[in-house]
């Protein structure tokens, strides 16, 4: 086979092909692992719902995206609507690594029944400590709160809450990440009591 010649078309013409090829390849692999991630997706979101409203088996009567503005920027919160409770997910963009996302279960009455992290980029060792930090028996406990009736601030801000050690940034993210998903609650409560109302 005939050398290519060195030069600027050629390389191009071979970089291009290259990146077809691998383009393509990611596409294929991508196509083939959908179905599979999106399963362990929902799996993930079903185990995470029953964790936070502490139940071993949930019915999901329905579920609703509701858009707010906070801090200036629009933000989807998801509410599941379940016969134990209610869950609610929530991010909040501004934790020390980006997006923290988190799903937190409430009773009818408001008070937190359990949380999980759903995504976060935290540093390990620090900030990603916030998986259990606010757990039920842990420093910063946030599980049997109403957040109506307890100032759901780290301690360093005037609030209630002892922050993560040495992750004070992550551990107000996260709070406001909760306090919104309890705003969303309320305001989901009083939509569907309305709307008993006009039945």
């Amino acid at each position: 086979m005939k050398k290519l010649k060195s030069n600027l078309q050629n390389m191009v013409l071979v970089l291009v092909g290259v990146a077809l090829i691998c383009g393509g390849t990611l596409a294929y692999v991508n196509q083939l692992t959908k179905s599979a991630i999106d399963e362990q997706a929902k799996k993930t979101l079903a185990d995470g719902i029953k964790a936070v409203l502490d139940a071993d088996d949930i019915t999901v009567n329905s579920t609703s995206e509701k858009k707010r503005i906070v801090n200036g920027k629009e933000q989807t919160f998801v509410i599941y609507n379940t016969d134990k409770g209610v869950a609610v997910q929530s991010t909040d963009p501004n934790a020390f690594s980006g997006n923290l996302t988190v799903l937190v279960g409430f009773d009818g009455e408001g008070v937190i029944k359990g949380y999980t992290i759903l995504a976060h980029a935290e540093t390990p060792g620090l900030g990603a400590k916030v998986t259990e930090w606010f757990q039920e028996d842990q420093p910063g406990n946030i599980v049997g709160i109403n957040p109506a009736k307890t100032n759901l601030t780290v301690k360093n801000d005037g609030g209630e809450i002892n922050a993560i050690t040495a992750s004070t940034i992550t551990s107000r993210a996260f709070l406001r990440a909760v306090q919104q998903a309890y705003s969303t609650f309320v305001e989901e409560k009083a939509n569907l009591s309305a709307a008993d109302t006009d039945k």
